[in-house]
């Protein structure tokens, strides 16, 4: 397993199965990774890209076999931060909470509301090792304003810089009251996956943005027809080579080293004394407090 702390900074792919199909993708690896947290959906699909380390990991699984409320995402973290990844591009399906945001458009979000029941599993620490990051400003802005550039490029016209992502837990998609009052609370757009990602891959002091690509109006909206599983994946489909074409246009302009606030978010977030830490709880987050440990 690579040191991550001295291994040359790689970037992560966190979305769909094809993504890892990139052209140009070179000297291709899989990575069947086992974490202390458990298993991560598949394995990781390492290669070089434009010149830098990439690794691609299916969210769901190959052949979408996890449900979201199954994901692992503290192996999903993990394992990536234990590559050597310091920035990550979460790549994700959306509902519409507004009329500007059309069914295959692109939101790059810079907010979350949380609507999720898991708190225990969105954070590494614990087990006598206390941490509060800070979670104000929970993207990157450095990355997504990458992801901005590469996104004007690729798919001029229906690409909308800010705006907040709203996580449910799913599977079910919203009953219309609930989705109604996210759209008029002002939520921007829905999903059930990015949130936890989000704030592991703080703790885990990787940079984080999101390509939320939009599938549907969810279900506020009463003159178009609710959402459903075919109709996602049908503007899925549609969606998944612009993905592609825009992480391709990103990756070379993401910086070659990890100088990004984000890169620093551990420091003064954990408040036990390192005296206290337990032996066995260092070994386990070896790959996120690596730094901590020297």
């Amino acid at each position: 397993m690579a040191n991550p702390e001295t291994e040359e900074p790689a970037i992560g792919i966190i979305g769909g199965s094809g993504l890892y199909e990139i052209e140009g993708l070179g000297e291709v690896e899989e990575y069947p990774l086992r974490t202390p947290f458990g298993d991560p959906s598949d394995a990781i699909i390492g290669g070089r890209f434009a010149g830098r380390r990439v690794f691609f990991l299916p969210r769901h699984g190959r052949g979408h076999r996890v449900l979201p409320h199954e994901l692992n995402h503290r192996a999903h973290i993990w394992a990536l931060r234990s590559l050597g990844v310091r920035w990550t591009i979460a790549v994700t399906a959306v509902g519409s909470l507004q009329e500007r945001y059309a069914p295959r458009d692109i939101v790059l979000p810079d907010q979350f509301f949380d609507r999720t029941s898991r708190r225990a599993e969105h954070t590494f620490f614990g087990e006598g090792i206390c941490a509060h990051i800070a979670f104000a400003e929970p993207v990157s802005a450095g990355l997504r304003a990458v992801l901005h550039e590469a996104a004007g490029r690729v798919h001029p016209g229906g690409v909308h810089d800010g705006g907040t992502y709203v996580n449910m837990d799913g599977p079910a998609f919203s009953t219309r009251a609930e989705s109604l009052t996210n759209q008029r609370l002002g939520f921007d757009v829905i999903g059930m996956t990015n949130l936890a990602e989000a704030k592991l891959a703080r703790e885990a002091e990787m940079s984080l943005a999101t390509l939320a690509m939009v599938t549907d109006y969810d279900c506020w909206k009463v003159e178009e027809e609710p959402v459903t599983a075919e109709a996602v994946i049908g503007h899925l489909s549609a969606n998944a080579e612009a993905a592609k074409q825009i992480v391709a246009a990103a990756i070379p302009a993401i910086p070659t080293e990890p100088i990004w606030p984000e890169h620093n978010a551990l420091d003064g977030a954990m408040i036990t004394d390192p005296s206290l830490w337990p032996e066995k709880t260092k070994l386990k987050l070896g790959p996120i407090i690596g730094r901590f440990l020297k």
